[in-house]
């Protein structure tokens, strides 16, 4: 169990030492011009991204909202039928009668 422990903080050790020398590296490569340049484009791309999911979620929208008028539409032309036929179920009762 000892040595697991010590396994476990020698391997927690390392991650922080890479940690540290990636984002010390990191910083260095984020100070480039290169670096301004990719991040610059990656920006651009994610803007182009986020355009075109929007124009898709207002389709989608726009979509669901032409379905749930003509559903309302339908249940009520329903509701209308199931009316008028219950009107003349109970005029044919009452002619019977």
């Amino acid at each position: 169990m000892v040595n697991l422990l010590k396994i476990a903080n020698l391997k927690k050790t390392g991650i922080f030492a890479a940690g540290v020398l990636f984002g010390t590296a990191g910083i260095k490569v984020l100070a480039s011009k290169d670096a301004k340049k990719a991040y610059t484009h990656c920006t651009a791309a994610a803007l182009r991204a986020k355009d075109c999911v929007m124009k898709t979620v207002t389709n989608i929208q726009e979509n669901a909202e032409d379905i749930y008028a003509e559903a309302q539409q339908i249940n009520e032309e329903r509701a209308q039928a199931e009316q008028e036929n219950e009107i003349v179920s109970d005029d044919a009762d009452k002619a019977e009668a």
